[in-house]
């Protein structure tokens, strides 16, 4: 059986480009709706940046992450409208629109 963080990478890998996933729903998927914790720690050391795509992971608001672990907000941003991900004018990303859930 694949373990906590494995689980949560398949997840995120899955998050089609251009679409963003909330950490909540990133922990329902991988089989626990209350490990959104665990879903940060684990972007947070994510072994395989180019293949885990961690960055298209916000909050369940759409606000970006404040963590360092792709560079902060600017770099999350830029990676994101690189995919065509679309803000709103108060720079959360709009989940209405772009939420892969």
């Amino acid at each position: 059986m694949a373990n906590t963080f494995e689980l949560i990478y398949e997840v995120v890998k899955s998050i089609p480009y251009g679409k963003v996933a909330s950490y909540g729903a990133v922990a329902s998927l991988a089989g626990n709706p209350r490990w959104s914790r665990v879903v940060g720690y684990a972007l947070h050391i994510n072994p395989d940046p180019s293949n885990i795509p961690c960055y298209r992971v916000v909050m369940k608001d759409g606000k970006l992450s404040n963590a360092f672990a792709f560079g902060g907000e600017d770099a999350q941003r830029k990676l994101l409208e690189a995919e065509g991900v679309g803000f709103l004018p108060d720079g959360k990303v709009d989940m209405k629109k772009y939420s892969w859930i």
